[in-house]
């Protein structure tokens, strides 16, 4: 991979309190990017999500939350709402950015970088719903990208390899 090629440390977004994180801050981790919300048949993957995130934190890995209400309008929350629900339901600790669009024009940059590098079945860069996930190594650089039915343990082995590398 090209010195000059995109990662993912060139986009920042805020966070549910409205303060604004660049992600080079996440420079060396392993992270795992979903797009999440809070009334889907998905939801309960926020479970899932948090105990890979307490698994390998320590080891340098990260999971970053962007809640999105492009389908059929499962995260209509505030980002106050969506704070206050995913710590009293699943016992959240990994990062949660505000709202975001992943589709059409109003797409965060972030999932413009992630869809370009890693496009879905097809060569189709649309996510197709929540909880679609996408796994990014430590050089910053997208690695796999995951089906919503794809259960967030599914994705250890993935995980261990990439905090394994260096």
């Amino acid at each position: 991979m090209d010195k000059g090629e995109e990662t993912i440390y060139q986009f920042s977004a805020p966070l549910l309190d409205g303060r604004q994180v660049s992600l080079d801050q996440f420079q060396g981790q392993v992270l795992l990017v979903v797009n999440t919300a809070s009334k889907c048949g998905f939801t309960s993957q926020y479970a899932g999500l948090e105990q890979l995130y307490r698994a390998y934190k320590d080891r340098g890995f990260t999971v970053l939350g962007f809640p999105s209400n492009q389908f059929g309008a499962q995260e209509p929350g505030t980002e106050v709402e969506i704070g206050a629900f995913c710590e009293k339901n699943f016992g959240v600790t990994f990062p949660l950015f505000a709202k975001v669009d992943v589709n059409g024009p109003h797409a965060h940059p972030i999932y413009r970088f992630l869809k370009r590098a890693k496009p879905g079945i097809f060569g189709l860069r649309r996510i197709k719903w929540n909880f679609t996930k996408f796994l990014v190594n430590r050089q910053g650089y997208v690695t796999g990208r995951y089906a919503p039915t794809t259960k967030p343990k599914d994705l250890t082995a993935a995980i261990e390899s990439l905090l394994d590398s260096l």
